[in-house]
């Protein structure tokens, strides 16, 4: 698990999360801001009521000069007027300690002793004498500022650490006398840490089924997440060394969710590919089985060229090498234009192309007496656009056009015709391209789109075909999202008047 960058990320952005927890729940300095502002709130209110409480019962008086009685004052710090947990101390004008509620009390002050320690444990350390005096000073002298400048007769609040090293809440309030400052009376109260400890306390348990939870979730999202991913990387390198042809991890692929997306998408396409390449060599083993059959013949001529002895057969002899050398530089610009194919197609952005025009251009090319006429037949007036690339359209026409005067005779026509097709919804724009030849078997309708497949009529010129223009044709139309067929034309008697192949394009 923690081998995966992925899982260690997620792992990361989990425990940071709960970093942010941990240091939220430990800093608690508002919490504990607010906690000593009630604290001091409270403190200043008992310590006013006990103030007063001294002047109304008599323990301050005005002769002959306004004092404070430090018997009758300490009996007031001996009754309840001080809750348990805190610590009242009287101070007379001049400073002086004259009462101590951990003094005058009858409670006994009571503290947890230190765990047992176990056998042949050392010693605790004892304190450094130095230390303790100086933190005893440190407090007393922070306890002396507080109670003077309390006698100028300005309560004073605040935190301070008492003799012992604990932080205190301590609240010093003037003693008066009718207008006349006579004392101060200091309260304090050590419990504001123990609260705060123990609501850290209280939250350790939430913040470690916070780690537990982000564990789980992390250990979740790599079993779920993060392993699928490593196993389609794994199957992907496989295809890569050509150890398999195609990802297929059906556990996978079964998912619901984006894991099972990309799986099946990563399958999809890996077997795209596979279909790409057993197509690869399936037409390299036809380019190499085509481009043998000139070339035989032409070796065979040569061959016999230095034999013959009459002009007539050497003649017949050159008519061939002729033929076979003009069939093998078809064939070879054919096969060229047929494996560059895909690439054009990929190189080139679809845009939005002028059907009626381009069919207008590319008849216009056959504008000649050498062969079949070629007539183009507009069923509307309206523009047909379609979404693809002008070159590759032009040759899909000039293809099935090439094809048609092939098979047509001389003084035949074919018809190429531009409609609309209103009851196709996904296909509307209709190309038909009609010859006057003798038609195609019906068991050949679909083979003829087949590469390097040729059935030419009796008495057809051989090799003047490559059998290659019906199929790229059709990888043309059906990249831009159309359909090419073939059917044959008939009379009403039912007799082969010749063939017709059927475009169909989306429109814009």
């Amino acid at each position: 698990m923690f081998g995966s960058g992925l899982a260690r990320l997620i792992l990361a952005l989990n425990l940071i999360t709960l970093a942010v927890l941990l240091i939220g729940m430990f800093g608690l300095n508002e919490w504990r801001r607010g906690l000593v502002d009630a604290r001091i709130q409270y403190l200043n209110a008992q310590a006013q009521l006990v103030a007063t409480v001294l002047y109304e019962f008599g323990a301050t008086q005005g002769e002959p000069l306004p004092s404070i009685d430090p018997i009758e004052s300490a009996q007031f710090l001996r009754a309840d007027l001080i809750p348990v947990g805190q610590r009242a101390r009287l101070y007379d004008i001049d400073g002086f300690l004259i009462a101590d509620s951990y003094l005058v009390s009858d409670a006994v002050e009571v503290e947890a002793l230190p765990p047992a320690r176990g056998a042949g444990a050392p010693p605790p350390l004892e304190p450094n004498p130095e230390q303790a005096e100086t933190r005893l000073t440190a407090a007393r002298n922070a306890l002396a500022a507080e109670v003077e400048a309390a006698l100028t007769g300005a309560p004073q609040a605040g935190v301070r650490v008492n003799e012992v090293g604990a932080q205190v809440v301590s609240v010093s309030v003037p003693i008066r006398h009718v207008a006349t400052v006579v004392g101060v009376l200091t309260l304090e109260a050590d419990d504001f840490s123990e609260i705060v400890t123990a609501q850290r306390r209280a939250l350790i348990p939430f913040a470690l089924a916070a780690f537990a939870v982000s564990l789980l979730t992390a250990g979740l999202l790599y079993f779920w997440v993060v392993r699928p991913l490593l196993r389609l990387a794994r199957a992907a390198d496989l295809v890569r060394l050509q150890r398999a042809r195609a990802i297929s991890l059906p556990d996978l692929e079964d998912r619901k969710d984006e894991i099972g997306d990309l799986a099946r998408a990563l399958e999809t396409m890996t077997a795209a590919l596979n279909d790409r390449m057993v197509a690869i060599e399936r037409f390299a083993a036809d380019v190499s089985h085509e481009i043998k059959n000139p070339l035989t013949s032409i070796r065979s001529a040569v061959e016999t060229l230095g034999l013959v002895k009459s002009d007539k057969d050497r003649k017949r002899l050159l008519d061939v090498l002729e033929r076979d050398v003009w069939r093998a530089d078809r064939l070879i610009t054919d096969i060229s234009n047929a494996s560059r194919l895909d690439a054009e197609l990929a190189r080139d952005a679809p845009r939005p192309v002028a059907l009626d025009r381009l069919l207008v251009d590319v008849v216009s090319i056959y504008d000649d007496d050498r062969g079949a006429r070629v007539v183009l037949d507009r069923i509307d007036d309206q523009p047909v656009r379609v979404i693809g690339r002008e070159g590759p359209f032009g040759q899909v026409f000039r293809n099935l056009i090439d094809n048609a005067r092939s098979f047509s005779p001389v003084n035949g026509t074919v018809q190429i015709s531009l409609a609309h097709d209103a009851t196709d919804d996904e296909r509307p724009i209709v190309i038909t391209v009609d010859d006057d030849g003798p038609g195609i078997p019906d068991e050949n309708l679909e083979t003829v789109f087949r590469r390097f497949y040729t059935s030419r009529p009796k008495g057809a010129a051989f090799g003047s075909n490559s059998g290659l223009g019906l199929s790229i044709a059709r990888q043309i139309v059906e990249a831009h999202g159309g359909t090419l067929v073939a059917e044959n034309r008939r009379n009403p008697n039912g007799e082969v008047r010749g063939a017709r192949f059927i475009v169909r394009f989306p429109q814009v």
